[in-house]
């Protein structure tokens, strides 16, 4: 609650000095997912960590593409987002990382007998290539509205991947 107030609230939002996608890393990645699984297991895990990675890169590609389609408003109102900071072509190419390295980062932390599962979340990645080719392209405005849409279905067939591969790997340990 306290990280979502000062995002954007109190004297200097850290939102607004390019460290918004940090947060949403953190707290929609690493402490979303560990904290969750953590409460569960009352431990934790290399794969535990490598999912709340990659989740988290998703939620930060849902950020990127927002602050990229507002980074003429927000630079004039002097909101210096990460977008603004870093400026239009070295965002895009950071949203593309953070569509595309999540996908990277699961496949390569999987041990050897999760990897039927794992496969699973490539399911999603068709999903990432029309949102990423419209970024890429120079896609702004109103453009970015349907990317932000087309993104956030991949988010969500992503994670439903994980879960139900999550899901089938339980079953055939019980």
């Amino acid at each position: 609650i306290v990280a979502g107030w000062f995002y954007t609230g109190g004297d200097k939002p850290y939102g607004y000095r390019g460290l918004g996608e940090v947060s949403v890393f953190v707290f929609f990645g690493l402490v979303a997912t560990v904290g969750t699984y953590f409460t569960q297991a009352q431990n934790w895990s290399w794969l535990c960590l490598a999912i709340a990675v990659a989740v988290g890169f998703t939620s930060v590609a849902l950020l990127l593409v927002n602050n990229l389609r507002d980074m003429r408003g927000d630079e004039a109102s002097g909101k210096l987002t990460l977008a603004v900071r870093i400026g239009d072509r070295n965002t895009r190419l950071l949203y593309a990382s953070a569509v595309l390295v999540p996908f990277i980062v699961l496949l390569g932390a999987l041990p050897a007998d999760h990897a039927p599962w794992g496969l699973l979340v490539m399911v999603a990645l068709p999903l990432a290539f029309i949102p990423v080719r419209s970024v890429l392209k120079g896609a702004m405005g109103k453009d970015l509205i349907d990317v932000l849409g087309a993104t956030g279905r991949m988010q969500l067939a992503f994670g439903l991947c994980i879960v139900l591969g999550l899901g089938i790997l339980s079953a055939g340990k019980g």
